[in-house]
């Protein structure tokens, strides 16, 4: 059985990861976006309560859109990009968020810098 969290605990266990996650609801909201200094892609206060699609460039809204669909749909059960960035190699994914009856109550962005994750070779065992 799992413990009560805080908001506060939850926001610092997505904060300490090192990817940036957004949340939008079910009404293509944004409720909420990690706020640790490394981020990706930038995101002020201002963003919670916008629409999913005013914060993208309008030649992409579409992209936004038919994602957004299908994840609701469950025609995806994710939906991944990767794009370079100023020298780096950005993997971004999309997932759904149901609730425990199965009912879609929206998606969350994981973003994440894989650059050095892409030069991995070998195995390191914990604390070699």
């Amino acid at each position: 059985m799992l413990e009560t969290l805080s908001t506060e605990t939850l926001e610092a266990i997505f904060d300490a990861l090192p990817v940036d996650i957004t949340f939008v609801d079910g009404s293509d909201t944004v409720r909420y976006y990690s706020r640790h200094d490394d981020r990706i892609f930038r995101r002020t206060p201002a963003i919670i309560g916008k629409k999913v699609q005013n914060c993208h460039p309008q030649q992409s809204i579409d992209k936004v859109n038919e994602v957004v669909a299908d994840l609701k749909s469950g025609n995806r059960k994710f939906a991944e990009f990767w794009i370079d960035l100023k020298g780096h190699r950005v993997y971004i994914r999309y997932f759904p968020v149901k609730d425990k009856a199965g009912k879609y109550i929206g998606v969350v962005e994981v973003s994440q810098d894989i650059t050095d994750i892409q030069k991995i070779e070998g195995q390191k065992r914990l604390l070699d």
